[in-house]
């Protein structure tokens, strides 16, 4: 297996991305700690779900990631109990419609600070509280889940797509910093999944024409960008360091 004894933290892994990652890298013979903010009952269906290893059990964590002082402390609880912590799968994200044509500017300001405290200011904490282990220990690898909207533009919540934007410029910006150390660092950005968060919207009628934007007819599901970061996490892929994956179906090519 891939992983094997391999110790993984995932965050947001008690659902959709998160979760379908935290059971491939299982599969694949890790170690995985889920990192989730506060819905007990998909972070435990979540961590019965994964397949047992060898070499110990799975474990929970709980915290939010925008806060700076909770991220930090669950990595290192993450580690503490892992024995250690290889691989970081930086999967936590908000989004939220916001738009200068409808919201009044503490609406728009609100949404600015959420978004960004979580996919952006949160996801570099939690990567230096793990850079720092696996500085520690002789290396690792990271893997940031960004969005194909980091490239096309989010025209409906601006601070989602500027955010992913600026998770690509931090991870690659990691990626030069850390490979003398042995920290491999790489990019997953997927279009539409399949996940709670999206289930609405594809359900709506606007499911139909946003199925259209790949010439596949369909969105993502959550074990397609599970795969993709599964080939981040693999030791044998560190050349790739720096690299963006995207994973849209083909929905959206850039040069």
């Amino acid at each position: 297996m891939r992983l094997t004894g391999a110790r993984a933290l995932i965050t947001g892994g008690s659902r959709g991305i998160g979760r379908a990652t935290a059971e491939r890298f299982a599969a694949e013979g890790a170690r995985v700690a889920i990192l989730y903010r506060a819905n007990d009952d998909a972070a435990h269906a979540a961590l019965d779900a994964l397949p047992g290893v060898p070499a110990g059990p799975h474990v929970l964590v709980r915290a939010d990631v925008a806060d700076p002082d909770a991220a930090p402390r669950a990595v290192d609880e993450a580690a503490d109990v892992l024995g250690g912590l290889d691989v970081l799968v930086n999967n936590a994200g908000v989004g939220g419609r916001h738009r200068i044509d409808e919201d009044d500017y503490a609406a728009w300001r609100a949404a600015w600070e959420r978004i960004l405290a979580v996919n952006l200011v949160g996801a570099a904490n939690v990567a230096y509280a793990a850079g720092r282990h696996m500085l520690a220990h002789g290396g690792g690898r990271m893997v940031f889940v960004s969005s194909r909207g980091a490239f096309r533009g989010e025209p409906d919540q601006p601070a989602y797509g500027a955010s992913k934007a600026g998770l690509n410029a931090l991870a690659q910006s990691l990626a030069q910093q850390l490979a003398p150390h042995g920290v491999s660092v790489g990019v997953v950005a997927p279009g539409f999944v399949e996940t709670d968060l999206a289930a609405e919207r594809l359900a709506g009628p606007a499911g139909d024409a946003i199925r259209a934007q790949s010439p596949l007819g369909r969105v993502a599901r959550p074990e397609d960008v599970a795969n993709a970061a599964l080939f981040f996490a693999d030791p044998a892929s560190s050349f790739a360091t720096g690299a963006i994956l995207d994973v849209n179906g083909a929905s959206y090519l850039r040069s």
